[in-house]
C-alpha cells in the first residue's frame, strides 16, 4: 500500500501546482512501471478521495501540525493518510505503518518517519474531538473553496447545500444505449445475463448500479453503448434531429454527443474541435460505434477559418466552461479553479456564440450546452447574445429526457446526474 499512498502524495502535489489529475496520474503510473494493477487502482482512489474531500482533510491535519511543515510532500502524504483513516475502510494499524513506509520515500528529512507515526497516532486518539472543531467551519463541512461556496449560496439559495454535497459523491455510471444496433430493452437483459445490475432511466440510457470496466460490459467494443451521463443524453434530443439535416457538432471531443446525434437520425455531420489529439479520440469513438461525420480541426470562435459556407440545420456548441457541474468526476477542478476563470470562460463563450451563428441557416436552432451549473456561463450569457442577436429567439425546453428537472434549462447535479446547463436558440 505505501507505493500507492507515495503516488498519490506526489499527485496531489502536483495539482496544487496547478496541473491536471488524469494527466499526472498517468505520467506517475508510466514512471512506476513495476506496479501492481491493484497497487494502480488503489493511488487512482486515493487521489480522488484525498482532494473530493481536501477541505475537510486539511483543517484536521492543521489542528495536528503545530505549524505548516516546510516539506510538501510530507504535507500531501499526511493528507492521503489522513483520508484514509477518516473514509477509508483499510485497517488504521495498516494505514499508519504503511504511511510510515511511504515517508522515506517521499522525503529526505531524518524526522519524517517519526513525524507521520506521531501525526496519525495523535489522529486517532482525537479523532471525534477534531472532527467536533470542525463545526460551522464551511471549508471544511463542504471541501469547496470559500468562494464557490458563496457563490452557489448567493445564485441557488435554496439548494446551494444539496448541490456541494452531490458534487462529492462517486458519479454514477451510466451508458447510452446504439439504438441502431439494439434497443434499450434488449442490452439491458444482456447486461443482466452477464450478472450486471441495472436500472433503466429512459428513452436509451442505463445506469448501472456498480460501475464496470468498459471490457466488461458485453457489446461495448462492438459499438452497442456508450459511456454517457444522463444529464448529457438531452443534447440529441433537444437538437430536434431530423433525417437529412446538416448538422454541426462544435467543441465536439471526445464524441459523445457527436455519436448520439448520428444514433438518432441520418444527418451529415460535421464535428469540429481546436484539439488534434482530441479530434482522433472522437474518431476513435466513432469507429466504435459504425458511425461517420467529417472532422475538422479548428476553432469554434473563429468559424470562418475552417466553414465552407454552407449553412447548418441545427448546431451544437457544447461550449469551453468552468465544468462546476461535473466536480465529482474531475475532483481536481474544485481546486485548480479560480473565481476569476469564470469572466475568463464568459469571454471565450461570448466569441463562440456570434460565431456559430452566422453558420446557421435561417430557421435554424442551435443548442448551447455548458457543463457549468453558475450562472455567469449560462443564462446571464444567452441574455446577453439575445440582446445583440435580434435575429434569435430561445424556445423552451419541453423536458426530452424523463425524469430530468430542467429549470430554466439549468439541471441541478444530483446523485443520478450532472449538472448541465442547456439553452435552444432558432433563428428568425
Amino acid at each position: 500500500m505505501h507505493i500507492s499512498q507515495q503516488i498519490a502524495a506526489e499527485a496531489i502535489g502536483q495539482v496544487f501546482a496547478g496541473r491536471n489529475l488524469g494527466v499526472v496520474l498517468e505520467s506517475l503510473f508510466a514512471r512506476y512501471q513495476n506496479i501492481t494493477p491493484q497497487q494502480r487502482a488503489v493511488a487512482q482512489d486515493l487521489s480522488y478521495g484525498t482532494l473530493r474531500f481536501y477541505g475537510t482533510i486539511e483543517a484536521l491535519l492543521d489542528q495536528l501540525l503545530q505549524k505548516p511543515l516546510d516539506d510538501a510532500k510530507l504535507q500531501c502524504l499526511l493528507l492521503v493518510a489522513v483520508y484514509q483513516l477518516q473514509y477509508d475502510k483499510a485497517a488504521s494499524h495498516t494505514v499508519v505503518d504503511q504511511a510510515v513506509k511511504a515517508a522515506a520515500g517521499v522525503s529526505k528529512k531524518t524526522w519524517a518517519k517519526g513525524l507521520v507515526n506521531g501525526v496519525l497516532r495523535n489522529f486517532l486518539r482525537q479523532q471525534a474531538e477534531l472532527l467536533a472543531n470542525l463545526e460551522g467551519n464551511e471549508f471544511a463541512t463542504y471541501s469547496y473553496p470559500t468562494w464557490w461556496i458563496t457563490k452557489l449560496k448567493h445564485q441557488y439559495p435554496e439548494s446551494w447545500q444539496s448541490m456541494l454535497e452531490a458534487g462529492n459523491q462517486h458519479p454514477p455510471m451510466t451508458l447510452r444505449v446504439n439504438q441502431r444496433q439494439i434497443s434499450a430493452v434488449d442490452f439491458v437483459a444482456k447486461l443482466n445475463m452477464d450478472g450486471i445490475a441495472t436500472m433503466a432511466l429512459g428513452a436509451n440510457a442505463v445506469t448501472l448500479e456498480k460501475p464496470v470496466p468498459v471490457d466488461r460490459i458485453p457489446g461495448f467494443g462492438a459499438g452497442e453503448a456508450s459511456v454517457q451521463d444522463y444529464a448529457a443524453q438531452i443534447a440529441g434530443y433537444a437538437l430536434d434531429l431530423k433525417d437529412g439535416q446538416r448538422v454541426l457538432d462544435t467543441c465536439c471531443a471526445p464524441g459523445g454527443k457527436t455519436g448520439q446525434i448520428l444514433e438518432l437520425a441520418d444527418v451529415d455531420l460535421v464535428a469540429v474541435d481546436n484539439d488534434a489529439t482530441r479530434i482522433a479520440r472522437t474518431k476513435s469513438n466513432l469507429d466504435r460505434l459504425n458511425l461517420k461525420a467529417t472532422l475538422l480541426v479548428g476553432d469554434a470562435g473563429k468559424a470562418t477559418d475552417w466553414w465552407d459556407g454552407k449553412p447548418f440545420d441545427r448546431i451544437l456548441a457544447d461550449v469551453p466552461c468552468t465544468a462546476s457541474g461535473i466536480v465529482r468526476r474531475h475532483v481536481d477542478i474544485k481546486w485548480l479553479r479560480r473565481e476569476a476563470d469564470i469572466s475568463s470562460f464568459t469571454r471565450q463563450q461570448a466569441l463562440i456564440l456570434p460565431s456559430l451563428w452566422q453558420a446557421l441557416v435561417k430557421g435554424g436552432k442551435l443548442l448551447y450546452v455548458t457543463c457549468s451549473v453558475f450562472q455567469e456561463e449560462n443564462q446571464r450569457q444567452i441574455d446577453n447574445f439575445l440582446k445583440t442577436h435580434l435575429d434569435a429567439q430561445q424556445l423552451p425546453l419541453n423536458e426530452p429526457l424523463a425524469g430530468l428537472a430542467l429549470k430554466n434549462g439549468q439541471l441541478q447535479p444530483t446523485a443520478q446526474h450532472d449538472g448541465l446547463f442547456y439553452a435552444l436558440l432558432q433563428k428568425h
